[in-house]
């Protein structure tokens, strides 16, 4: 029997990456004015323009999942990977996207791929429902190989002061509702390509489907139920434990999760590979739930989610503590 591949192992440091951002948050906050209301270390960054209105933004790349794209020279979903990273994340605070940039690097232009990695950002700016008002390409031969590419991007919302959405509203008892993912969205991807052979073509394809992006599903809720919701986390890097960045006065238990009968068919199989322990998973992958909404009214949120097409489970509790997450033994 092979021995169980973690993160780390692929080469992803979760820890360090952690720690980096500990180290670097005081440098970060001499740069910032009385107009920065919240900075690193959130979904998404608040910088105050008015008396009642506020700027959300956020920056985000797509990872290793760019290397499938590339393996399978299939690039015109990579770029709705990559507003949905950034959309995804100003949108917890309850910020409404306004605009998208991007910055594209590679080797050499290649007028056909390239402009259907375009293709993909500009259905991602749809889905989000935001406008794709500029970027960046930049060919950099030396830096990349001719047939290899790099993508970032920066998303930025507006929200009224008072609509903000920052956990502070959470109380003991409320739920925890997960959303249902489409795969494993832009996460895990050093593992994956660790478990995934380069002749799997089936499997890889369905590794490269797109990430959802919420936009619709959080507006709507904000429309009809926002005095109920309480708070919203994006599920990426370090899986279902980004819940704890909402509020540190308490912990997060969860206790019950989607089966993988209930998610992809993806899931079950990288699982099957890794024979790795839950928390591990969940730190690492999405495991079928992309964003987890904190409410006192879960079934009225769930029935909006529900006609909306998505699916949703209640999987856990807001208990008394210190921001942890807590897994099921």
């Amino acid at each position: 029997m092979s021995a169980p591949i973690d993160y780390k192992s692929a080469g992803v440091d979760i820890d360090a990456g952690e720690q980096l951002v500990k180290k670097i948050k005081q440098k970060v906050r001499a740069t910032c004015g009385e107009r920065v209301v919240s900075g690193v270390g959130g979904f998404a960054s608040l910088y105050q323009i008015s008396d009642d209105k506020l700027l959300a933004a956020g920056s985000d790349g797509v990872g290793t999942k760019l290397k499938i794209a590339q393996q399978l020279n299939l690039h015109n979903t990579i770029g709705i990977d990559l507003v949905a990273m950034c959309a995804n994340d100003i949108i917890c605070t309850g910020a409404t996207p306004l605009f998208f940039l991007d910055y594209l690097a590679m080797g050499k232009i290649d007028l056909t791929r390239d402009e259907a990695i375009i293709d993909g950002i500009v259905e991602g700016c749809r889905q989000a429902e935001m406008a794709l008002i500029g970027g960046e390409t930049a060919e950099m031969p030396g830096s990349y190989p001719q047939n290899e590419y790099d993508l970032a991007g920066f998303a930025i919302g507006e929200v009224k002061q008072n609509e903000v959405i920052n956990g502070a509203q959470i109380k003991e008892g409320e739920s925890l509702i997960g959303i249902a993912s489409s795969g494993f969205h832009s996460n895990g991807f050093s593992l994956l390509r660790k478990l995934v052979g380069p002749t799997e073509h089936q499997l890889l394809t369905q590794l490269l489907t797109p990430t959802t992006i919420y936009q619709t599903a959080i507006k709507t809720l904000l429309n009809q139920h926002r005095p109920n919701i309480k708070g919203v986390a994006h599920i990426t890097g370090g899986g279902i434990h980004n819940i704890g960045r909402l509020n540190s006065n308490f912990n997060y238990q969860i206790d019950s999760l989607p089966s993988l009968e209930e998610i992809p068919s993806c899931f079950k199989t990288i699982v099957d590979r890794a024979k790795l322990p839950l928390d591990q998973l969940y730190s690492t992958f999405n495991m079928g739930i992309g964003m987890v909404i904190i409410s006192d009214q879960p079934a009225t949120v769930q029935a909006s989610l529900s006609e909306l097409g998505y699916k949703t489970w209640i999987v856990g509790q807001v208990i008394k503590g210190s921001g942890k997450v807590t897994l099921p033994s």
